[in-house]
């Protein structure tokens, strides 16, 4: 089965071109490496990942927050000719993050804002192999700080890198040792 990584990330706000390149880039080497590609199905810096991945022939899907494609491209203004599949949740911004976090075999953090940070915060709770693409701004560059503060053990394991080729391959390569050692795909911890 393929490997199915997720781009969460900034939608909207101020994309620098730099992050923008970035996430491209990730997006290219996530084809490259034959894994699924799965976003918000959102503008932004996701969408960059979306590109780079069709550019290379890359399966991509989208979880969105609508209940259609009209509503997807109306309500939601999203994109959607680069997917090959959009599931519709209608379960509205937030509520579709659950979804797409537990569709992913890793979740790469790439800038964002608080939808980023509801991301994160759902990932590293489920006990997800996360990746941070640093240098993207927004949450991605302030994870660290974020862990230290919520000061809470789960099972996520956390790379962090500011190339997006060998954070992708690092992960990877997580995931497989974590497959190989049968923890990838246990429910979360619960606190006692």
């Amino acid at each position: 089965m393929r490997t199915k990584v997720g781009v969460m990330g900034s939608a909207g706000g101020v994309l620098e071109p730099q992050a923008l390149q970035m996430c491209y880039r990730l997006g290219q080497h996530l084809a490259r490496r034959d894994c699924v590609l799965l976003t918000g199905a959102c503008p932004g810096l996701p969408h960059e990942a979306a590109l780079g991945a069709k550019a290379e022939g890359g399966l991509v899907i989208g979880v969105s927050p609508a209940l259609s494609l009209d509503e997807h491209i109306v309500r939601y203004h999203s994109p959607y000719q680069e997917y090959d599949a959009i599931v519709y949740t209608g379960s509205g911004l937030m509520g579709r993050e659950i979804t797409t976090i537990r569709s992913c075999d890793i979740v790469v953090i790439v800038g964002g804002r608080s939808g980023t940070l509801g991301e994160f915060a759902i990932a590293y709770d489920e006990g997800k192999l996360i990746g941070v693409l640093e240098g993207t701004g927004g949450v991605a560059d302030h994870v660290r700080e974020v862990v230290r503060i919520v000061n809470k053990t789960t099972r996520a394991e956390i790379i962090y890198d500011h190339d997006p080729v060998t954070l992708l391959d690092r992960c990877l390569e997580a995931y497989r040792r974590r497959v190989e050692a049968g923890i990838a795909h246990l429910p979360p911890q619960t606190e006692g």
